[in-house]
C-alpha cells in the first residue's frame, strides 16, 4: 500500500508543477478535524480540454494527522471538440482511490469509467460560466443485491462565478449518481438500509487578496454518500494558483 501511495503522490508532483492551482483545506466538521489537500488543473486547448483533482486526507481514519495519508483520490477528465461553434463536447473520465479504514486497513475506492456528453455555457467576459454533463458510468466489480451489477449514470454541474472584478471567486461542482449502498450492519453483518442513488456537492467561496493567494471554504452537502442521510462537513482553506 506504501507503494501505491508513493505512485499517487508522485504523480500529484510531477502534475502539480503546471497545475493551476493548489489547495489546503482544515474540515471542522462533527467527527472529522482532518486536513486534505487538493492539486487541480484546468486546461482548454484547440482540441477540448484537460482536468485532473488529486485529493489526500490526513488523519481521517482517526490516528491523527501526523500519522500521513489516510486517503488517496484523483479524478482526470478530457473533452473533445473539432470545431470552434461545436455546443455539445463528448468526454471521458477515469477516478479511484484507496482509503484507510483502520491503521495499516485500507480499502480500495471503487475504479469508475465514465462517458458522454458536456455543454458549456458562459458570459462574454468569463466572469459566469456554467457546464453541465450527462455520463455513463461504469463502476468496476459493482454488486448490486448480490448479483454484479456495474452499469449507473450520473449527472454532474459545474460552475464558477466571478464577483466584485475579481475579488471573490463562487465555485464547485454537484454530482448526482445512481449506486446501490448499503449502510447500518447489524450484528450479523445485515445491512438495515439501501440507497440506491447518491449525491454530492461541494461549493466554495474564495476571497483573493492577489492575483496568486485565496482564503476561502468550502460546504461539502452530501446524501447517502457517508452513511444513509443528508450529511454537511464545512472546511476553511487555503489556495495557491499558479
Amino acid at each position: 500500500m506504501k507503494k501505491v501511495l508513493l505512485a499517487i503522490a508522485f504523480v500529484a508532483f510531477v502534475f502539480g508543477v503546471n497545475a493551476q492551482n493548489v489547495q489546503l483545506h482544515y474540515d471542522f466538521g462533527d467527527g472529522r478535524k482532518m486536513l486534505t489537500s487538493t492539486v487541480e488543473m484546468f486546461r482548454p486547448d484547440a482540441y477540448g480540454s484537460t482536468f485532473f483533482f488529486i485529493d489526500m486526507d490526513y488523519g481521517a481514519d482517526g490516528t491523527g494527522i501526523d500519522n500521513g495519508i489516510s486517503l488517496a483520490y484523483w479524478e482526470i477528465a478530457r473533452a473533445f471538440k473539432w470545431n470552434e461553434t461545436q455546443k455539445f463536447m463528448p468526454r471521458v473520465e477515469y477516478n479511484g482511490g484507496t482509503m484507510s479504514v483502520a491503521p495499516e486497513v485500507w480499502i480500495p475506492i471503487e475504479n469508475c469509467w465514465l462517458a458522454g456528453v458536456e455543454r458549456t455555457w458562459a458570459s462574454a467576459d468569463f466572469s459566469k460560466i456554467l457546464t453541465l454533463q450527462a455520463n455513463y458510468k461504469n463502476i468496476k466489480d459493482k454488486l448490486e443485491n448480490n448479483t454484479k451489477n456495474q452499469n449507473s449514470f450520473q449527472l454532474t454541474a459545474v460552475w464558477t462565478v466571478q464577483m466584485a472584478e475579481g475579488k471573490f471567486t463562487f465555485t464547485g461542482f454537484a454530482d448526482f449518481w445512481k449506486e446501490e449502498m448499503a449502510w447500518n450492519f447489524n450484528e450479523a453483518g445485515i445491512p438495515q438500509s439501501i440507497t440506491d442513488y447518491r449525491f454530492l456537492t461541494e461549493p466554495q467561496l474564495w476571497y483573493n487578496p492577489c492575483k496568486n493567494f485565496s482564503l476561502g471554504t468550502e460546504i461539502e452537502l452530501s446524501n447517502n454518500f457517508v452513511g444513509d442521510e443528508f450529511a454537511v462537513k464545512p472546511t476553511l482553506a487555503v489556495k495557491y494558483t499558479f
